[in-house]
């Protein structure tokens, strides 16, 4: 399907012509005739044919792509074997606009490769593909091979293997199981003629016109309709990505908890952007579930309000200033104090020098008053140009917005992009050195990463110390689909160098007052279940609070199916222990098709 971005397509799945850098070659005879498609794409991951020219393998054409650089056709043999690991159907790669149609009965000769979407850095399965193929029509119009149907009965509950240790923990080479173990059971499906049923959305109509559904309806269900990520050893196996053969313009916008209404059918293909993907020839009729943004409760006059809010990249340019406001106002109930991340500089991704953000936060401000809010005063730190990650040129940094009709920021000269904030003692009581400041900016910890904020806030004569976050993003991580089990999330170390240094920080504020009100939030990119998370929370010093809510309600984010945890509030014993607080993650974002932004603002509300 032609995607709404061009570049993204370029790469969905088994694109372009095989390089070096993205394809497996294997050692193996020149030559091999009169083989079949199981034959083929043979027990394992890897075709035992791979490197070898086959002749004449026939089949049926059950799906023709036409567009990106991945053009091509897929074939099914209708006279299967009886071995369940050997998928019948495989991909034929043409580089051009392929000259069959649906129903054609073929013979392909060329040549089969392992193709790696994304590259072998990637540690992404391969696609077992024949390349410059010969293809010879001998009828048409012929029934395609009846779709294998996909659901909860037939997707295993254990998601993959252990991989080999031998093989750097790669599955690539050990015999497929698909009775056993998810993966295992859409690899042997791999290139096959398949279908889903009455599927519920998980993840939302993305811009890539794509989107997610479960065949496992009960597997860790949020209450508005998704399926909630918990642990690392609770991928949720019946996650399915949908694409299409078919015009953009025909692909439906759904929500998170719509439905897939009757039978959804095409190939299962393989890419890099969520692994098994079926790419519908018939696409199933949206059924709206009619899920609506959700509004927290309104602060009383003795609670605090404190939100984190991640806008996305927001520079003067961007046309959803009144939305963000609107969100605040409305759905937030314009909390006391805001942590926004993702701020950009007055010119966006202009790379010119320009660090400064006073437009862009102004800008939100007014939009806010016109909203029906409060006029927010605010403070922030700019950084040191193209120092801190996110987009080329942007400048992204953290942004206190606080309404300064009920709370006030105690300012204490000295804060810049490369000065470290401290603990010292006042009249008994713990405050920063800086306020605002960054903690410990020059740390390596930190290296094209966002320094985090810290702010020391008034509320009713009561001291409450705010540490803005945004840790290192999960660039890098191989994914839930990789052939390395279990994958290897290399981003996590950087966070947990980050998250080090921000508990000792608030270890340093509670040794100088065991019963600072000290809370720690923002975009943190990981699992409130995850190391980066236990490390922030280290021996009592803060807790993530999104804790306090049921399974069923913790996510910020959704991510090819799994509703997750990324943004967090995490708070020091003294609000704890109090047992009034109260913490909302607010679904305005995530779930829908036309968000203004990926992730959803959290809310804590406590009495200082």
């Amino acid at each position: 399907m032609p995607s709404k971005s061009s570049a993204r397509l370029a790469a969905l799945t088994v694109a372009a012509a095989c390089s070096a850098a993205t394809t497996l070659v294997l050692v193996s005879p020149a030559h091999a005739a009169a083989v079949r498609i199981h034959d083929v794409q043979g027990t394992t991951r890897t075709s035992p044919y791979a490197g070898q020219k086959v002749t004449d393998v026939a089949g049926i054409v059950t799906g023709v792509r036409t567009y990106g650089s991945s053009k091509g056709f897929w074939i099914q043999d209708p006279n299967p074997d009886d071995d369940p690991a050997t998928s019948e159907g495989v991909f034929v790669f043409t580089s051009s606009t392929p000259k069959v149609a649906v129903g054609d009965s073929v013979t392909v000769s060329g040549t089969v490769s392992e193709f790696v979407p994304g590259g072998t850095a990637s540690g992404n399965q391969s696609v077992t593909e024949i390349t410059k193929p010969t293809v010879t029509v001998l009828s048409s119009g012929n029934a395609v091979p009846a779709a294998t149907v996909i659901d909860a009965r037939s997707v295993p509950a254990a998601y993959a293997p252990a991989g080999d240790p031998a093989a750097n923990n790669s599955v690539n080479g050990l015999p497929l199981r698909p009775s056993t173990y998810a993966l295992d059971h859409y690899e042997s499906l791999e290139g096959m003629n398949v279908q889903v049923a009455d599927t519920r959305v998980v993840t939302a109509t993305d811009p890539y016109t794509e989107l997610w559904v479960t065949v496992k309806p009960r597997e860790n269900a949020s209450r508005r309709g998704g399926t909630v990520y918990g642990s690392y050893d609770a991928q949720n196996t019946g996650r399915l990505q949908i694409q299409s053969l078919g015009a953009t313009a025909d692909f439906p916008a759904a929500n998170v908890g719509d439905v897939l209404e009757g039978t959804t059918t095409g190939p299962l293909d393989y890419n890099q952007f969520g692994g098994y993907t079926l790419v519908a020839n018939q696409l199933g009729t949206l059924r709206s579930a009619g899920l609506e943004r959700e509004s927290t409760e309104k602060q009383k006059n003795g609670e605090l309000a404190v939100a984190t809010y991640n806008v996305e990249n927001l520079d003067p340019s961007d046309a959803t200033f009144e939305a963000h406001a609107s969100a605040i106002v409305n759905n937030l109930k314009s909390p006391d104090i805001v942590s926004l991340e993702e701020i950009q500089d007055n010119n966006g991704a202009t790379d010119d020098g320009t660090v400064a953000a006073d437009v862009t936060v102004n800008k939100l401000i007014d939009a806010i008053v016109a909203a029906g809010g409060p006029r927010y005063d605010w403070r922030s730190i700019d950084p040191a140009d193209d120092t801190d990650g996110g987009e080329p040129g942007g400048n992204i940094r953290q942004v206190f917005l606080f309404n300064p009709e009920r709370v006030s920021f105690t300012d204490r000269a000295g804060g810049d992009a490369t000065t470290a904030v401290g603990v010292q003692r006042l009249r008994g009581k713990a405050a920063l050195t800086v306020s605002p400041g960054r903690i410990d900016p020059a740390d390596t910890a930190w290296k094209s990463s966002r320094k985090p904020l810290v702010g020391e806030f008034v509320f009713r004569g009561r001291t409450v110390i705010v540490i803005a976050n945004h840790f290192n993003s999960k660039g890098g991580d191989q994914g839930l689909t990789a052939q390395y089990q279990p994958p290897v999330r290399s981003s996590e170390t950087q966070r947990h160098q980050q998250a080090t240094l921000v508990n000792a920080f608030v270890k340093d504020v509670l040794a100088t007052q065991k019963n600072a009100d000290v809370i720690a939030l923002g975009d943190i990119n990981d699992f409130e279940f995850s190391g980066t998370a236990q490390i922030l929370e280290g021996d009592g010093e803060l807790w993530s609070a999104i804790k306090s809510l049921p399974k069923s309600e913790r996510y910020t984010y959704d991510y090819q199916g799994n509703q997750q945890v990324l943004d967090q509030i995490l708070v020091s014993p003294s609000i704890r222990r109090g047992c009034d607080f109260e913490y909302d993650s607010v679904h305005i974002n995530s779930e829908f098709h036309d968000q203004i932004s990926d992730h959803d603002p959290q809310v804590l509300r406590f009495h200082p």
